[in-house]
């Protein structure tokens, strides 16, 4: 899915400031809240009478409802057009207030802007910017401060873990020291790691996991504070829970001609959620997951009757490339998301790790942001991290046939070729030639054949063309796979081109006859179900999957879309009221 937090999570370059003219916004910025801000300017292109510009505004203080950059010129430098925000210019002075959508910045979040400069001369770019008046120096001043956690009570099963994300509410002065520690209760749950975490003036707002580990033979609460020397303590009650206390592990899964069955040779129809966070946090600076993910959270999932949750990831974190907070990367990312797909498996639950934001510079038609990090969905993944990627994850998940692997979120080749079909189902399929994308491209041959090489044999699903809503060349095209484990993977939202039953019955049904197909996005932007209602009563009548976006609950009911108002008990919206209703008139 195609969402505005593409325009976030950028690396900022920090860059000194002396006071210019931009003033703040009236209450954008309370006088007792911390401020600070970080902003790295590049000139994206530039050519003899003009240049473009791309400027990552990154807000280190107290959230912002709204914002005003400021900026000077050394030259003749002048505006012509800008994008995501109001650009206007007086002499050598630049003022950028945002637009109607991205005015909240959450602490540690950033924006993307841009715009298109004449000149002529000399083009000396700006060092010194200020946000709402005060000059971004990468520093955090004023505020209070206390510990927040991202929940206060949380169940784990046994012989599994939990975790808890730990930060701080305002930049403290120096460096600051958590520690948690069990304070009484269940000795069979203890702090994995010895529980300390520290934090700086800079990194206080990015969220840190605690783990917290139950043993296999205990069940009980204990309480755990999380404390730090100057700030009021944090409790948190941890509950352990049986390991019957799911619905047995989750079915191994392999292809059986177009069906997908389980080690009894009975066919298994998923019928799950998308569970978005794990693709945006790490990158962003914000913590791995976004919201809650313990046993309560997935206890609410299942009680909708669900038994699949399609995981979103990013290369960038799973590879723990630079740019990628240390505390969000390498081992830490990989521990988390391992540790939630045994909660999901434990629970009953298919894991669908897909890779959905890769590396790439790509600005041409449809791109979402013009950054070569994994801010975004680009027209396809890049070679040089998406194979060691999921070489790892296969090694990683090898031998568990609960999780299924999709290669790529929302491929759209084509369109950057200018629509060419022909050419962008071949860079899909063996990633040559791919017209108008800069860099190496993996195709889907070769990531099957990293997966495949570590030794995996897992069920793979390869998403079509057009944003995965375009499987009309996919039977053509259809990669090699020596373990014959293929599936299909099909986007359905009312804003796509294939969005009527005629369209699904022309392309989507003669896939379905080949091989199995899983819708691994369906929604719709109108918080209601008149479309994904026709839509999972269609796909029912062909035994075909599908997973509903998103599980997320602070995603807005349309826009999202989100299917939560809460991720415990799991309250739905509107648009997730219908999808609820529909799994419970199955009976599932």
């Amino acid at each position: 899915m195609r969402i505005r937090r593409f325009f976030c999570g950028l690396a900022v370059l920090v860059l000194g400031a002396a006071g210019l003219g931009a003033a703040a916004l009236a209450g954008a910025t309370p006088a007792s809240a911390a401020t600070g801000c970080s902003v790295a300017y590049s000139v994206s292109s530039q050519w003899n009478t003009g240049f473009s510009t791309a400027i990552t505004i990154t807000n280190l203080g107290s959230p912002l409802t709204s914002w005003t950059l400021g900026y000077s010129y050394a030259g003749n430098q002048q505006l012509a057009q800008g994008w995501s925000g109001t650009w206007s210019q007086a002499g050598q002075n630049v003022t950028v207030t945002n637009a109607s959508w991205n005015g909240s910045l959450a602490t540690s979040g950033s924006v993307q802007i841009g715009a298109n400069f004449n000149y002529s001369g000399t083009n000396t770019s700006p060092t010194a910017f200020t946000l709402n008046g005060v000059a971004c120096t990468g520093q955090t001043t004023g505020g209070g401060g206390t510990i927040t956690a991202s929940q206060t009570s949380l169940s784990v099963v046994q012989g599994s873990t939990g975790t808890v994300g730990v930060s701080l509410s305002a930049a403290p002065a120096g460096n600051v020291t958590v520690t948690t520690s069990r304070t009484s209760g269940n000795a069979g749950l203890s702090v994995t790691g010895g529980g300390t975490l520290t934090f700086t003036p800079v990194n206080y707002a990015t969220s840190q996991n605690i783990t917290i580990t139950a043993d296999a033979a205990s069940t009980g609460s204990a309480t755990f504070t999380v404390s730090a020397t100057g700030y009021p303590a944090v409790t948190v009650t941890a509950t352990e829970t049986s390991s019957g206390g799911g619905a047995g592990p989750a079915p191994q899964l392999h292809v059986s001609g177009n069906k997908l069955l389980n080690t009894a040779g009975q066919q298994v129809i998923l019928r799950g959620v998308d569970r978005s966070g794990t693709e945006y946090a790490c990158v962003q600076g914000n913590g791995i997951f976004d919201g809650e993910v313990d046993q309560a959270a997935v206890s609410a999932m299942k009680s909708w009757g669900i038994n699949a949750v399609r995981v979103p990831l990013n290369e960038a974190c799973w590879n723990a490339e630079s740019y990628v907070t240390a505390a969000d990367a390498g081992t830490n990312y990989i521990n988390s998301i391992k540790s939630y797909v045994s909660l999901l498996n434990s629970n009953g639950l298919v894991a669908i790790l897909d890779l959905h934001w890769t590396d790439g510079a790509y600005t041409g038609p449809s791109a979402g942001c013009s950054s070569a990090q994994a801010t975004c969905q680009k027209p396809m993944p890049d070679a040089a991290q998406a194979i060691p990627f999921w070489s790892s994850v296969a090694a990683t998940f090898g031998g568990n046939d609960a999780v299924i692997f999709d290669l790529f979120n929302e491929p759209y080749a084509s369109r950057a070729d200018n629509n060419n079909s022909a050419e962008g189902w071949q860079c899909w399929a063996t990633g040559s030639p791919c017209t108008g994308i800069s860099y190496p491209v993996a195709g889907m041959q070769q990531m099957i054949t990293a997966v495949r090489g570590a030794g995996a044999n897992n069920v793979i699903m390869l998403g079509g063309e057009e944003y995965s809503n375009d499987l009309t060349g996919w039977l053509q095209y259809e990669p090699t796979d020596p373990d014959h484990n293929l599936v299909a993977s099909w986007h359905s939202y009312n804003f796509n081109s294939c969005s009527s039953q005629s369209c699904w019955t022309s392309q989507v049904a003669p896939v379905i006859a080949q091989v199995p197909v899983v819708a691994g996005e369906i929604g719709e932007n109108d918080c209601a179900g008149s479309y994904i209602n026709p839509l999972t009563a269609w796909l029912d009548s062909q035994n075909t999957s599908y997973l509903a976006w998103a599980w997320n609950a602070d995603f807005n009911c349309s826009s999202g879309p989100g299917l939560v108002t809460d991720y415990v008990p799991g309250d739905p919206t509107a648009y997730g009221a219908a999808y609820k209703a529909h799994l419970a008139s199955l009976g599932l």
